[in-house]
């Protein structure tokens, strides 16, 4: 199952309080139309059939295609200067 890492974890809970979403919500990964892409959405629930990551206050909520692509993967956070960017790597 995708992990996330503090970073990450702050970066989701900062993104979805700013934005004023429901204690339900969170960010969304799916994937995206184009290969080997994901989308990232900030949303006020998750979509029947996503999975929960709950961790450190961050709720991410992970589609099923997207899961299993992500199953062994990391989410990771840092800040840009054009904002939040995420990147994933392999769990160690």
């Amino acid at each position: 199952m995708l992990t996330l890492t503090e970073n990450a974890c702050h970066a989701v809970h900062d993104l979805t309080e700013r934005a004023g979403l429901p204690a339900d919500g969170g960010m969304r990964i799916a994937e995206s139309s184009e290969n080997g892409a994901f989308d990232l959405a900030l949303v006020a629930a998750p979509v029947e059939g996503d999975s929960l990551i709950e961790q450190s206050g961050a709720r991410v909520f992970v589609e099923p295609v997207a899961g299993e692509l992500l199953a062994n993967q990391q989410l990771d956070a840092r800040s840009t200067g054009e904002g939040t960017g995420f990147t994933l790597t392999p769990q160690q």
